[in-house]
């Protein structure tokens, strides 16, 4: 879907981006990781081209960028961004449907996508249609900005600390939305980000950029397992490593069916770290668990917990 070849990009004589190579293979969800000023957002703008590279190759879908014109390369890239951009003067409908107004779909087909993305998005269209944007909450503007993206049917999605000024409670919930979007539609999608438990939560595949050089790519378990350096190994947090690679891993990896166990259920969907958490809240050593419907499935033991080989 996406290759950098040999890709450098400076300012003012400075590299932001140092020889990059690297492929995103279609469907992909891939999160770019790393310091202030490693590189990450530039190498996001190159993509759409927001910003012109230096010298190598930046192949999509097996064309060199250049050979697009830039409106059209960007119209087959929804780019959402933490700042959202929305035009002030435009309800929520006419915002995302920029895009598809742009490719002049019929107006009944536009109407239909704008309303598909609201109720994905949990924006309900008879509440938020014709509201503006000072009308919305942060984590809504964000919500709109995100449909506004995927609204022209992208091939892929592009998203450059989208979450970044939101409350963690709106920002795990908007993470939780775009994991599903990304599974239901199984888009390619590249997300920037300085947050490793953000990372690890989203990501198919880490890469972890130093001062615009790639330093490691792996799976979230494979960059916490075995990090490549210690500037890696420092970035993911030497000291928690293990309390995050239970957050890889859900309850029902460790669920007694049939057992009972008294005291409020945890879900087998949740994720063992947050299993450890409610053992150490509760003082307790096993949890009752139910499936999605909230049905009784089993317990989770603290003893199974600890025994568990990550």
């Amino acid at each position: 879907m996406i290759t950098f070849e040999n890709v450098s990009k400076a300012f003012e004589g400075v590299k932001a981006i140092d020889d990059l190579s690297l492929t995103i293979t279609q469907g992909e969800f891939t999160v770019v990781i790393g310091a202030s000023g490693s590189g990450k957002s530039s190498a996001l703008k190159m993509i759409n081209r927001l910003l012109e590279h230096d010298s190598g190759r930046i192949l999509f879908a097996g064309r060199e960028i250049r050979s697009f014109k830039p409106e059209e390369l960007r119209r087959r890239m929804g780019y959402a961004i933490q700042s959202i951009g929305l035009f002030p003067h435009w309800t929520v409908e006419q915002n995302i449907a920029t895009v598809p107004n742009l490719l002049q779909w019929p107006r009944s087909r536009t109407r239909d996508r704008v309303t598909e993305l609201m109720e994905t998005l949990q924006l309900p269209p008879e509440v938020y249609r014709h509201r503006y944007p000072h009308q919305l909450s942060g984590g809504q503007q964000q919500r709109v900005g995100v449909a506004r993206a995927l609204a022209g049917d992208p091939d892929m999605l592009l998203m450059d600390e989208p979450f970044g000024a939101l409350d963690p409670v709106t920002r795990a919930a908007l993470q939780q939305e775009i994991a599903r979007i990304h599974d239901a539609s199984g888009k390619t999608i590249v997300l920037v980000t300085h947050d490793i438990d953000e990372a690890l939560r989203l990501a198919d595949r880490i890469v972890v950029l130093d001062r615009g050089r790639v330093v490691q790519v792996g799976s979230p378990r494979e960059i916490l397992s075995s990090p490549a350096n210690d500037f890696v190994a420092d970035f993911v947090g030497r000291s928690d490593v293990g309390v995050k690679l239970l957050g890889l891993y859900t309850v029902a990896a460790c669920l007694r069916p049939g057992d009972v166990a008294p005291g409020p259920p945890i879900a087998s969907a949740a994720s063992l770290r947050e299993a450890l958490s409610a053992f150490v809240a509760r003082q307790v050593d096993r949890i009752p668990v139910v499936d999605e419907q909230g049905r009784p499935v089993g317990v989770i033991a603290l003893a199974d917990l600890l025994r568990l080989r990550l």
